[in-house]
């Protein structure tokens, strides 16, 4: 069973997601590696380069091209636009979405238009934010807050909720 991580950027599906994967056990895969691996460009360059609709479709393909086992996996956070993806993902194990308020994200976020974000420059983060929230919703198994979280406090709290998932997928 798998730990599939969503939410907004800046949200903190890396950095939760790598501490997630040390305090259980797992391995740790970014799904935004794994597009830029395929494309052979960081993904503001893809974005810039190839348009948006390129973009999609290279996540896409880099979701349904994930296999693993016992693996915390960090998404993009406009992976949840991919239906076919997400459904993928889904059937390998659990998905936990790291919720957190425009205001905090506003904080983290310094460069979203350069940071590789899907839609970035069409939208205001808060305008991106109440897109994808249903969607971020719609898809989660859990749903973990994590405004004012320190990064290990928020790994313990997916463990904490996801503990009975984690010890019966070892059984």
């Amino acid at each position: 069973m798998n730990l599939i991580l969503i939410g907004m950027p800046g949200s903190g599906k890396s950095t939760v997601g790598n501490v997630l994967a040390k305090l259980i056990g797992y391995r740790f895969l970014d799904t935004d590696l794994i597009i830029q691996n395929m494309e052979g460009k960081v993904l503001q360059d893809i974005i810039d380069e190839d348009g948006l609709s390129d973009f999609m479709t290279a996540e896409e393909k880099a979701l349904c091209a994930t296999y693993c086992e016992d693996t915390v996996i960090a998404t993009g956070g406009s992976a949840i636009y991919s239906k076919r993806g997400m459904n993928h993902l889904k059937k390998m194990g659990k998905v936990v979405y790291l919720r957190i308020g425009v205001s905090e994200l506003e904080k983290r976020l310094f460069n979203l238009a350069s940071r590789g974000v899907a839609g970035a420059k069409d939208k205001t983060l808060a305008q991106l934010f109440e897109e994808r929230r249903p969607l971020y919703e719609e898809y989660a198994d859990y749903i973990i807050d994590c405004d004012g979280g320190e990064i290990t406090e928020n790994a313990l709290k997916i463990v904490d909720i996801a503990k009975t998932d984690i010890i019966s997928s070892r059984s």
